[in-house]
C-alpha cells in the first residue's frame, strides 16, 4: 500500500478502520472474517460477501482527488448481487462519512483485482477506496469510526434487502 512521505501508511489507515467494521458487523450478529491481500484463504472463501477496504494516493494529485469510490469485479459470476453491494455500500458510506462519490477515478486496479478473481465464484465482493490519503488525510485519521460505519452500514444494507442506489457524483471538496 501508500506510505505517504511523513510515514504514514495505507495499511494504518486500512486496518484502524477493518478492526471497527469486524466489531460492526459482530455487533450486528455476523460472522466476519478478517483477511490479509495476500491470504491464502481467499482462494475459495466463500461467504455473504467480501469487501477490500483501501485508501487512495498520498500524492497531490488535483483538488478534486478527494472523496470515496466503490465497485465490483468487471466480470462476475453474480452481477446483480455484486452490483446491489456496490449500490449498498456507496450509499451508505457517502451517508455515514459525508464524503464525496467519486466513481470516475475507478481504475482496472480496481475492477480487476486480484481478490476478485481468488474467491469462491458465488461470493459477490467489492472494493472500496475510503478516501484519498493526501486531501482527505485528516478525516481517515481521526474519523476510522464513521468510515466503519458506512462500510458497516452498506453491508447490513445488502444483507437485509434495503433499497439502495449509486449516488451521483459529488462536487469537489
Amino acid at each position: 500500500g501508500a506510505v505517504c512521505d511523513d510515514g504514514l501508511t495505507e495499511l494504518q489507515v486500512n486496518t484502524a478502520v477493518a478492526e471497527l467494521v469486524m466489531r460492526g458487523v459482530e455487533g450486528a450478529g455476523l460472522e466476519a472474517v478478517q483477511l490479509e491481500e495476500w491470504d491464502p484463504r481467499l482462494t475459495g472463501f466463500r461467504g455473504l460477501a467480501l469487501i477490500s477496504i483501501h485508501a487512495d494516493s498520498c500524492q497531490p494529485i488535483n483538488e478534486t482527488a478527494t472523496g470515496y469510490k466503490i465497485t465490483t469485479a468487471l466480470d462476475t459470476a453474480v452481477p446483480d448481487r455484486s452490483q446491489r453491494l456496490v449500490a449498498c455500500m456507496a450509499d451508505r458510506y457517502g451517508r455515514a462519512t459525508g464524503m464525496r462519490f467519486h466513481p470516475n477515478s475507478v481504475t482496472l486496479d480496481m475492477t480487476e483485482y486480484h481478490s476478485f478473481y481468488e474467491i469462491h465464484s458465488q461470493t459477490p465482493a467489492a472494493i472500496i477506496e475510503v478516501g484519498f490519503l493526501f486531501l482527505d488525510r485528516g478525516f481517515l485519521t481521526r474519523n476510522p469510526d464513521l468510515a466503519a460505519r458506512g462500510i458497516v452500514e452498506g453491508l447490513l444494507c445488502y444483507v437485509n434487502n434495503e433499497p439502495a442506489a449509486l449516488p451521483v457524483e459529488g462536487p469537489p471538496g
